[in-house]
């Protein structure tokens, strides 16, 4: 009896291992909606500035896009900051401005900017303090995330 119960479990195993073609899954909403590009930027260093406000404009073409700047990344989007430089890239101001006008989200950390002594009216005119429902909202689809 315990050959056949131990026969009968492994028989049904194999059957539940069998791949049976089904047909497709209708697509969802979410992989029908428009997907997001969240980046991070913590630093100021020009490269990974500028890349990452490159990457934006890219992407901005056909997705949402949030840049998030904290920890000295808030230096990037005070009015007083300085116009970074580097190789081929746009300059910051010129990026910043272009990124505005195509509607993508700016946002700087709150706590980070405290922290500066820095506070929302120090930010440049439509970068806006992070609000973390944004985070998830920005956008209908899946969020990739890049981090410069």
């Amino acid at each position: 009896m315990k050959k056949f119960a131990v026969l009968s479990l492994f028989a049904i195993f194999l059957v539940s291992c069998i791949n049976v073609d089904q047909p497709p899954k209708p697509a969802s909403d979410a992989a029908a909606a428009s997907d997001g590009v969240f980046l991070h930027v913590s630093g100021n260093d020009p490269h990974r500035v500028l890349m990452a406000l490159r990457m934006a404009e890219l992407m901005s073409d056909e997705h949402d896009v949030l840049i998030y700047f904290d920890i000295n990344g808030i230096e990037v989007v005070l009015k007083d900051s300085p116009d970074i430089t580097y190789a081929q890239f746009p300059s910051s101001h010129l990026q910043i401005k272009k990124l505005l006008e195509a509607g993508v989200l700016l946002q700087a950390c709150p706590a980070c900017l405290e922290a500066a002594g820095k506070s929302a009216g120090d930010l440049i005119e439509g970068v806006t303090i992070a609000d973390k429902k944004a985070f998830f909202n920005f956008t209908e689809g899946r969020i990739l995330t890049l981090d410069y």
